[in-house]
């Protein structure tokens, strides 16, 4: 009677089972009948085997397209798994190699075109699938993601970019055309006083000229009518003058505004740059009070508070309902801003002083806004009018 085999559960079974899990030796696996052999008598064994001769045979007819075939195979799961698992980010060639040969199914690198890791690398860069770069440390790489999807997600970005280019650039012309006007205008304003309060030349008396000094004794009546009238031209050119140091000061008023409203468009269009900079398509914040505007989620939460306990990629919250303590996920186009009593402390959430937070002044129900008042920072005790409601928002009072 033959020798029982070992059932699955036994000593042997389960060793066998352990050495055959996991990687092998490179040296006894073959590619062309994809087998791993443990050892080298089963390697030897398997050589010698009726089907990897046939598949030698095989191998033999054609081998450029067996080749070819491994390297396309080896050459996708490569590239796959660099943009799966690691995508645009520069990263050591050999750490991607690494993860790759983890799985004990792999395409050998030994069966493809390429000889080393270092010939794919280059030959990748040189094809442009990826960037490559060699340091002291071995040879980086950075996929290339040239998707329907990145490419419009770049091309948005570089309108953007050059649409603030633009604005930038629109905004100092701007502020380069208020300052020569308001050289021309001070330069214009100083030539005309200057032609009103010219200077007259001093002439100097020659030595042969004489200063007679003629003292009447007797009163004159003609003498009296010149005096009085000299008192009246006297009194004639201090109106004169009081009227000149009047509109002297009318015209320096007058500069002083035109300077002071320059100022404002400047102020104005610094006021509109922050706004511009700060007002992005996102607006969740921790801690923060919003209110639940969708039924998806269940209609126990619909027009529910909650508090938003965390940012998930920017446009996505968990929020803890104020009544009940229940945690659900949700977009934030399913959530809208809080406005709090007045007098109570609300967060800017969206605009030019976005991440402030205020003190809730005044609600302007007709145009849909509110005034505030900065607290801290600073900006404090700045006040705000007409911030639209979906701006600012209400703060928890843990």
């Amino acid at each position: 009677m033959g020798k029982e085999k070992p059932g699955f559960l036994s000593p042997k079974a389960i060793s066998n089972r352990i050495k055959a899990k996991g990687l092998q030796k490179l040296r006894w696996y073959c590619q062309m009948c994809q087998k791993q052999c443990r050892d080298e008598n089963g390697f030897k064994c398997h050589t010698m085997s009726e089907s990897h001769q046939r598949q030698l045979l095989l191998v033999a007819d054609n081998p450029g397209k067996f080749v070819n075939t491994f390297s396309q195979e080896f050459f996708e799961t490569f590239i796959e798994l660099l943009r799966r698992r690691f995508g645009t980010k520069r990263v050591h060639g050999n750490v991607v190699y690494q993860e790759y040969i983890a799985d004990r199914h792999h395409v050998h690198m030994n069966a493809t075109q390429w000889v080393t890791l270092t010939q794919f690398v280059k030959w990748m860069g040189r094809q442009g699938y990826c960037t490559v770069d060699e340091t002291e440390k071995g040879w980086f790489i950075q996929y290339i993601d040239r998707t329907p999807e990145a490419i419009r997600r770049q091309q948005a970005q570089e309108k953007k970019s050059k649409m603030d280019v633009d604005d930038e650039d629109r905004r100092n012309k701007m502020i380069q055309q208020q300052i020569e006007r308001d050289r021309m205008r001070r330069h214009k304003d100083g030539v005309e006083a200057a032609s009103i309060h010219k200077p007259t030349e001093l002439m100097k008396a020659s030595e042969d000229d004489k200063v007679v000094f003629k003292i009447p004794l007797a009163v004159d009546t003609s003498k009296i009518t010149t005096l009085n009238s000299s008192k009246n031209d006297l009194n004639d050119l201090e109106t004169m003058s009081t009227c000149s140091s009047r509109s002297t000061s009318s015209s320096s008023s007058s500069n002083a505004k035109r300077k002071q409203s320059a100022l404002d468009e400047i102020i104005k269009m610094e006021e509109t740059k922050k706004a511009k900079i700060g007002r992005k398509d996102y607006w969740l914040t921790e801690g923060i009070v919003i209110k639940i505007i969708t039924k998806k989620a269940g209609e126990q939460y619909f027009k529910k508070k909650a508090v938003v306990k965390e940012v998930v990629e920017k446009y996505g919250a968990v929020v803890k309902l104020l009544e009940g303590g229940d945690k659900i996920k949700l977009d934030q186009v399913h959530l809208e801003t809080v406005l709090p009593s007045i007098g109570k402390q609300v967060y800017i959430v969206n605009g030019a002083y976005r991440g402030h937070t205020a003190t809730l002044q005044q609600i302007n129900i007709e145009s849909f806004s509110c005034n505030i008042t900065i607290d801290a920072g600073p900006l404090n005790g700045r006040q705000l009018k007409d911030i639209p409601y979906e701006d600012v928002c209400k703060l928890h009072q843990s």
